[in-house]
C-alpha cells in the first residue's frame, strides 16, 4: 500500500540546477527532506549522517531507494541506480518519477483510481 500523504512535489528542474549552483550542498538537502518525507510515509529510511561515511553513502542511498518504493510503488533497484551513478540528473529523474507518481492516484491493488 502506497501513502502520499507527505511526499512533496518539487520541480526536477529546481532539484537539479539548485545542486550545481550551490555546488553540491543542495543534494544533501533534498536527500535529507526527501528521506524525511519517506519516513512520514510510513517507510524506514536511515538517518542522513551515513552520507558522511566513506562507504555508508551507498547504503544511504539503497536505504532511501526502497523507503521510496515503499512509499510511492515505484522499483527500488531502478531509483538506487539514478541515484548512485547519475548523481545530480539522478535526483533530479527520481524527484520527476515522484512528481509522476503523486499526480496518479492508486488504490492498493495498483489501479489507478477513477475520479
Amino acid at each position: 500500500m502506497t501513502n502520499y500523504l507527505h511526499l512533496k512535489r518539487r520541480s526536477a528542474v529546481a532539484v537539479f540546477f539548485l545542486q550545481v549552483i550551490t555546488i553540491g550542498i543542495y543534494s544533501i538537502v533534498w536527500l535529507a527532506k526527501t528521506r524525511g518525507e519517506v519516513n512520514r510515509s510510513g517507510a524506514r529510511a536511515i538517518t542522513t549522517w551515513w552520507i558522511l561515511c566513506p562507504f555508508g553513502v551507498f547504503w544511504y542511498l539503497w536505504s532511501l531507494a526502497k523507503g521510496i518504493s515503499v512509499a510511492t510503488g515505484l522499483g527500488t533497484g531502478g531509483n538506487y541506480a539514478l541515484l548512485l551513478l547519475l548523481g545530480n540528473l539522478g535526483a533530479a529523474i527520481v524527484q520527476a518519477r515522484i512528481n509522476d507518481r503523486i499526480a496518479v492516484p492508486f488504490v492498493a491493488s495498483g489501479v489507478p483510481a477513477v475520479a
